[in-house]
């Protein structure tokens, strides 16, 4: 992977950074990130922004802009914007709906079978992971504050989402039906509400004592 690539990812996975950071990160000189920071800029792919003021001069903090997103996977054209368009204007809503609900069993199907060996919720969680990464949601698991967490740090079907807004609320609904009724899935952060990444934060479901009790019975 090129120079230059490593640093769209880093500041695609990471957020905004210094030319500094990204330096560190990526084992080259600050000039040589700078090098490709001004091209970048130039193409219209990053922007920078004045950071926290300390001593001296503020550091720049270089992030992606909107136009970067076509620099990353896209895998789902069948799902394109204009796509969704033609099925609601030509069929009807009924029709999309269809649609949407065959492609959520296509991908329940082929979820359950590939975590149906995974015994606890980190396992899940990384299987789910380098499966949504194929799909080109460079996807990953890790812990934020103790709580494990599904983050999605790119979304491929963006446009069609923006389009119809039921893709994203039938991946949500998807992931709980994957990781099954024991376990809460909740979106934190939202790619289409502006945040940088999509984030679920999954938490376990501990039954009432008196709930229990009855089942016991």
């Amino acid at each position: 992977m090129t120079t230059r690539n490593k640093l769209l990812e880093l500041l695609k996975t990471e957020g905004a950074m210094t030319s500094q950071s990204l330096a560190k990160r990526l084992a080259v000189t600050p000039m040589a990130v700078k090098l490709q920071l001004y091209e970048l800029e130039r193409e219209g792919f990053v922007g920078a922004e004045a950071g926290p003021r300390g001593r001296g001069r503020p550091s720049k903090v270089w992030r992606l802009s909107a136009a970067s997103d076509r620099l990353f996977p896209n895998a789902h054209e069948a799902l394109s914007r204009d796509i969704l368009i033609g099925i609601r204007r030509t069929l009807g809503e009924g029709a999309l709906e269809k649609v949407l609900e065959g492609r959520a069993a296509e991908q329940f199907a082929r979820y359950s079978e590939a975590l149906k060996s995974c015994q606890t919720i980190e396992d899940k969680l990384r299987q789910l992971a380098h499966l949504r990464s194929e799909e080109g949601y460079m996807a990953s698991f890790d812990t934020l504050d103790g709580v494990p967490v599904l983050i999605e740090n790119h979304c491929p079907i963006c446009s069609a989402a923006r389009e119809c807004v039921k893709l994203c609320s039938s991946e949500l609904e998807l992931f709980q039906r994957v990781l099954g009724p024991s376990l809460k899935v909740e979106r934190s952060e939202h790619i289409l509400a502006g945040a940088r990444r999509c984030v679920y934060t999954v938490v376990r479901i501990h039954s009432r004592p008196n709930e229990a009790s009855h089942s016991a019975v």
